[in-house]
């Protein structure tokens, strides 16, 4: 009978034998069908669309049942939900409106977050149809189309470009020379001339209204 100490000296061995296999040691490497069930994400080029289809009318039933709770009747929000829809010509407000036809980029970060995420409360839940319905439908919210009937597939989402998909720039932050490799970032006395106030805090309600703050 083998004592407890050889016991324990064969089991690390062969831990240690597992653990060459792969860089940490733990777990297996995925298959093909996990990796697909989790790379759903659908790119603004339309890359990741799945096949499907849903129309305006579908999509309105579906959000009366599944949305309208958070995302009001008509997309306006309720209490501390977002509103999806509204808000065009408010984003060099004061206080803008960021709504899926005012502010969003891309129809596809629509389709893509509704599929993925919502409804908030059985995330993953919905069909391919229903997510390309409820899009459509929340389409149909922001005037961007007008017809009930309307149907939204796979064929035609690339048709439709977002009010502001010409307001956003591309990230270019690591041209600017205080993000070069290796230098060290400056600390202390940074800006070239005294630095000047161009807007205040009170715009986005964070400065109280007393107690020597921002006016």
């Amino acid at each position: 009978m083998w004592s407890r100490g050889v016991l324990l000296a064969l089991l690390l061995t062969a831990g240690g034998a597992r653990a060459e296999e792969s860089p940490l040691g733990l777990g297996r490497e995925a298959t093909e069908a996990e990796v697909a069930a989790w790379d759903i994400d659908v790119r603004p080029d339309g890359q990741g669309l799945p096949e499907g289809r849903g129309t305006v009318e579908e999509g309105g039933l579906l959000y009366d049942d599944l949305c309208a709770a958070c995302h009001g009747d008509f997309g306006e929000g309720a209490g501390r939900w977002a509103a999806l829809a509204g808000g065009r010509g408010t984003l060099t407000h004061r206080d803008p409106l960021k709504t899926i036809g005012s502010y969003w980029p891309h129809l596809s970060t629509v389709f893509d977050y509704t599929r993925r995420a919502m409804p908030f409360h059985a995330p993953r839940s919905l069909t391919d149809d229903e997510a390309y319905a409820i899009t459509a439908y929340v389409l149909y919210l922001n005037d961007l189309v007008e017809d009930e009937g309307f149907e939204l597939s796979r064929a035609n989402f690339m048709d439709f470009a977002l009010p502001n998909a010409g307001g956003f720039i591309e990230d270019d932050r690591w041209s600017e020379p205080h993000y070069a490799p290796g230098l060290e970032p400056c600390m202390s006395d940074c800006l070239p001339g005294e630095a000047k106030v161009i807007g205040r805090a009170r715009a986005v309600g964070v400065t109280p209204d007393g107690g020597g703050g921002f006016e």
